[in-house]
């Protein structure tokens, strides 16, 4: 029976990513393509591999033994061909990052016009989001999170600026009328805007002074999904609507521009860098190690 590779890998990605939509983005190709790639795999082999609902999408008995057997043995034939890419002058193929929005607006427009240039042949997918995903199973050779979100058997590479501050601020009219707060637990008195994650409730805010640590939970009229929707947050400080904690970087622009006010910057808390991190038990496809090296460098 001759089996064609691409119809094999084609059913790896959608069985691993639980979805012909998710696989597709996941892998650059369109779910319709995938659907039919599976299909013919399943008419030629005799046997249904997934069970299809209009919610999910999961290996049947068969489809999960198959897909045991090929991911480890699709991994070798991808390592077998970057072996020979690192014989090239230039690497080439394509590097698919999973990151935080954050990470897409304040740290990677300072590196990728530069990366690509400086390697025009290889091609770079940026999936930004702020959910927390097995980089392997969709798809991705790297991501970007910060040290206390990584994963053990993770490599961590340094990448972006090496300490950064969340900053807390709000339009010099709402701050005229309703004070300037001289502690964090002035803040309860205060209107503030809130992010959180989708699966899990929106975290405390958290100030440093001096060795002192205080954390407060305030109040305010609006919560927004972090990543997604901060910049509606942002546009309702802007408005006057209340107070709003967020990267310093994030809000520099309209802190410069006197759009926003500095509130109780003595006290804003100051985290290390993010971290570029990647899978430690596999050879690193050569996209992946020219954009290490890459960041390595001084001006990377």
């Amino acid at each position: 029976m001759k089996i064609d590779l691409g119809d094999l890998n084609a059913f790896v990605t959608v069985a691993r990513a639980r979805g012909f939509r998710d696989g597709a983005r996941a892998s650059g190709a369109s779910a319709s393509g995938l659907s039919e790639a599976v299909s013919r795999l399943e008419a030629q082999m005799g046997v249904r591999l997934l069970n299809r609902t209009t919610r999910s999408v999961v290996p049947t008995e068969a489809g999960q033994r198959l897909l045991e057997r090929l991911g480890p043995a699709l991994t070798e034939v991808e390592t077998a061909l970057d072996v020979v890419n690192n014989f090239r002058d230039r690497p080439v193929g394509t590097l698919r990052l999973n990151v935080p929005i954050s990470a897409a607006r304040l740290v990677l427009p300072a590196i990728v016009p530069r990366f690509l240039a400086a390697y025009p042949d290889i091609e770079m997918e940026v999936i930004a989001e702020d959910s927390f995903v097995d980089l392997l199973a969709v798809g991705c050779d790297a991501g970007i999170r910060y040290g206390e979100r990584l994963e053990q058997d993770m490599i961590a590479v340094p990448i972006g600026p090496r300490v950064q501050r969340f900053a807390t601020a709000a339009s010099p009219a709402y701050l005229d009328h309703h004070g300037r707060p001289q502690h964090p637990r002035d803040l309860l008195r205060h209107a503030c805007l809130h992010g959180r994650f989708s699966n899990r409730p929106a975290p405390l805010w958290e100030f440093e002074r001096d060795g002192e640590t205080v954390q407060v939970d305030p109040k305010g009229p609006l919560q927004v999904s972090i990543g997604t929707a901060t910049d509606l947050a942002v546009e309702a400080a802007i408005a006057g609507m209340g107070i709003i904690l967020l990267f310093e970087d994030w809000l520099r622009p309209h802190l410069d521009s006197g759009a926003l006010e500095p509130v109780l910057e003595p006290w804003w808390l100051s985290f290390p860098g993010p971290f570029l991190y990647y899978p430690g038990r596999r050879l690193v496809p050569a996209p992946l190690r020219a954009f290490i090296d890459f960041i390595k460098e001084p001006m990377g």
